[in-house]
């Protein structure tokens, strides 16, 4: 009996891990995405001076498009940010960033996220004291 005791708790124990190991992996979910930058970046009216940053994405289902910007070296929470769902056709293999065109000085300031893999991303609003050139494209009189 106590022989099948054992073989019963290595049984359970494995099923135990078999269940638990995904959530030890990296999260696909939170997208965590290390940036390095050698020039000021702003991301909605924070500025980012040159480094190394994480970006995150909380792992919610129900506000998928709050990014967490992180200083990669000490993992020290630099801010929150809303951003608004951004989609392309053809999803890329690595990361991609785009940037909105500065003026006058300013850094520049970051539009577009896209995951590798994904044609879903995050577009991020340019801040209040961030000034955007109009898109002479878009329309208009």
């Amino acid at each position: 009996m106590k022989r099948h005791l054992h073989v019963f708790a290595a049984l359970a124990l494995s099923l135990m891990s078999t269940t638990i190991a995904p959530s030890l992996k990296a999260s696909e979910s939170d997208k965590k995405t290390i940036i390095t930058t050698s020039q000021p970046l702003t991301v909605r009216g924070t500025t980012l001076p040159p480094g190394r940053y994480e970006l995150k994405v909380q792992d919610s289902s129900s506000s998928g498009n709050v990014i967490f910007i992180f200083n990669a070296e000490d993992r020290r929470l630099i801010t929150t940010v809303l951003a608004i769902p951004a989609y392309r056709l053809q999803p890329a293999d690595k990361s991609e960033l785009s940037f909105y065109n500065s003026h006058g000085g300013q850094p520049a300031a970051l539009h577009l996220w896209f995951y590798p893999g994904d044609n879903y991303g995050f577009e991020f609003l340019p801040g209040p004291q961030h000034t955007v050139a109009a898109d002479p494209g878009a329309g208009g009189n």
